[in-house]
């Protein structure tokens, strides 16, 4: 029982010197750190408001702006769409300035990239669309429905895309926006095309507007007849329930002249512009962050020079030795 009182009171003893040991070790070190601070104080100042002073610099002269079109392609044009937004980016980056200059881009220097990307919306791309609804069902049977949705298949079939862009300073729709659409909008064969999309349109609806017309005509009829003596015809068709599907089908003639009445707004050019939001201030990763990143590295740096300095001649002090 002694020995063992012994043992325990030696590694408690031995636990206490060591914590004791780490806890001067520590404050060794706090110490060795404020000595370093007080040694190097005016290296360190100069490095801090160089720091500061060359950061804000970067931060004033190395802005970038975002900007944001919705776009509609058209009959079919989200190819094209996408073509020639990818010809805009390949231009820039091989700097052909002539190209740009000649959509009517004139300050290129400040155009920096451009890209377009749909807007997943599953709902609209299966709204009143049973052939899109069964491809998607088809396709989420054999793969991952988040992947099939932002797939380059289905992606495309949006009916809504944004093209971003950005420039090193703040921009007007009139230098950019507008030469961009004009250039999207360039296109002959997507000009004919048009023209027939919207002749078809203006077709059904004067179609539309004669069925309904009779409609209208045959439901006069009958209230009229409801009022005195109702003839056999009329009967058969209450009897048959054909009246309510004849109320059902003017309904949906009222609504389809309505969606057609928007196509036709919308189809006055292949890629419609729906909003444009211009000038939003880069803010995300290092942008406006120079001011205090460049201070905290030079300050990094230069301790670890130190350090490293301090290492090295001690290891060289030990080989010397030795």
């Amino acid at each position: 029982m002694s020995s063992n009182s012994q043992d325990q009171e030696i590694d408690l003893g031995q636990v206490f010197s060591k914590i004791s040991a780490l806890f001067q070790k520590g404050i060794d070190s706090i110490f060795d750190l404020f000595l370093f601070f007080k040694k190097n104080s005016l290296i360190l100042a100069i490095l801090l408001v160089s720091g500061i002073v060359l950061g804000s610099f970067l931060d004033k002269n190395n802005k970038s702006y975002n900007h944001e079109i919705i776009v509609a392609p058209n009959f079919g044009s989200s190819d094209n769409l996408y073509a020639k937004i990818d010809l805009l980016s390949s231009k820039k980056k091989e700097n052909d300035s002539l190209f740009l200059h000649s959509l009517g881009i004139n300050n290129t220097k400040h155009f920096k990239n451009i890209k377009v990307e749909p807007i997943i919306d599953a709902y609209k791309f299966i709204q009143n669309n049973e052939t899109n609804f069964d491809l998607i069902k088809l396709m989420a049977e054999d793969g991952d429905l988040d992947k099939i949705l932002k797939g380059d298949l289905t992606s495309k079939n949006y009916p809504f895309h944004v093209i971003k862009f950005y420039t090193k300073e703040p921009t007007t729709t009139e230098e950019t926006v507008t030469p961009i659409l004009v250039f999207l909008n360039d296109s002959k064969y997507y000009s004919t095309i048009q023209k027939e999309y919207i002749n078809n349109v203006k077709l059904k609806m004067k179609a539309n507007d004669s069925t309904i017309t009779q409609i209208n005509t045959l439901l006069n009829d009958f209230a009229k007849t409801s009022n005195g003596q109702k003839n056999d015809k009329l009967v058969y068709y209450n009897e048959n329930n054909q009246l309510n599907d004849i109320i059902k089908t003017k309904d949906e003639l009222v609504k389809e002249q309505g969606d057609l009445r928007l196509n036709l707004i919308n189809y006055n050019v292949t890629i419609k512009e729906i909003s444009t939001i211009i000038n939003i201030k880069e803010t995300e990763g290092i942008n406006g962050e120079m001011k205090l990143i460049l201070p905290t590295l030079f300050l990094f740096l230069f301790i670890f020079i130190t350090q490293f300095k301090r290492f090295y001649k001690a290891q060289v002090a030990k080989r010397n030795l030795a």
